[in-house]
């Protein structure tokens, strides 16, 4: 059968937690994972460069077929989809999808919190976009909206160290500082795909009080509903249940880390882009 995989990319290899539910969940599609490691991380870097780099790699994917591509990466979602939305995919191929991760999460997260305060920890791009300030605000207008930037959360993990108990302070610093905003937060959502293998970290310093959202599981089943209302997209995605797993980098490399995001061995294949 012709592949025509629904397409997840992300910055290097945090998209592959969202890969992983939105796979639960969906599992009988194929999937395309382009992880762009050799020019990560993305959060540092400037909107212009971070729309390039993503557009590029949309692109790619559309080339192997590709008819719906997930920005499984808070950053080029937060700075590149709405550009590439609106000024790209019309001469593109008007008929192709890119979703991204911000929306789906601001469209529930008010139905978590009963005081009106949540809060978003999230990379320093993501933050300083306020991106999912003003996504949220459409949502829910009566929400207030607290923002952290964890700069050193993606790299804790990315060096498997996000168990150690050197990772302790880096995150008591930030959930410290992020309820020191309010009193009234009753929710925390994780706006980044690395910091879901904090979640036991992140839960010792917060408590059992407040409500923490990953996002992974959110996109999962957000997408599934899309796929629902638009029969047109979903007869274009093929369904062989097959996964591959694409690098801009190393593939040794990725394998290696890939796992602790996957928990299944992964044999990735090399891209220049």
């Amino acid at each position: 059968m012709s592949s025509a995989p629904i397409g997840i990319f992300d910055s290097g290899y945090g998209g592959l937690t969202v890969m992983k539910d939105i796979v639960n969940e969906l599992p009988q599609y194929d999937y395309l994972y382009l992880g762009d490691n050799a020019r990560s991380p993305y959060g540092t870097r400037s909107f212009e460069t971070i729309y390039h780099y993503t557009l590029e790699c949309v692109k790619y994917l559309f080339s192997q077929n590709s008819h719906l591509v997930i920005l499984a990466c808070n950053t080029a979602s937060a700075k590149a989809l709405r550009s590439i939305q609106q000024k790209d995919l019309p001469n593109i191929d008007p008929e192709r999808r890119v979703l991204g991760v911000i929306r789906p999460t601001a469209e529930i997260i008010g139905i978590h919190s009963k005081t009106g305060h949540v809060g978003i920890l999230g990379t320093s791009g993501t933050v300083n976009s306020e991106s999912y300030v003003m996504e949220i605000k459409q949502q829910f207008p009566e929400l207030t909206v607290h923002q952290e930037a964890c700069p050193m959360w993606v790299p804790l993990v990315e060096n498997q160290e996000y168990d150690s108990d050197g990772a302790d302070y880096f995150v008591k610093q930030h959930i410290d500082s992020i309820l020191s905003k309010s009193n009234k937060i009753d929710t925390l959502l994780l706006a980044c795909t690395h910091y879901p293998l904090l979640m036991d970290k992140i839960r010792q310093f917060v408590g059992d009080e407040i409500t923490i959202l990953s996002q992974g599981e959110i996109v999962a089943k957000s997408l599934a509903n899309y796929l629902k209302r638009h029969p047109e997209i979903e007869q274009k995605c093929s369904q062989n249940g097959t996964r591959r797993f694409l690098t801009t980098d190393s593939t040794d490399d990725f394998n290696a880390h890939a796992n602790v995001f996957w928990n299944k061995e992964i044999n990735s294949e090399f891209i220049d882009l």
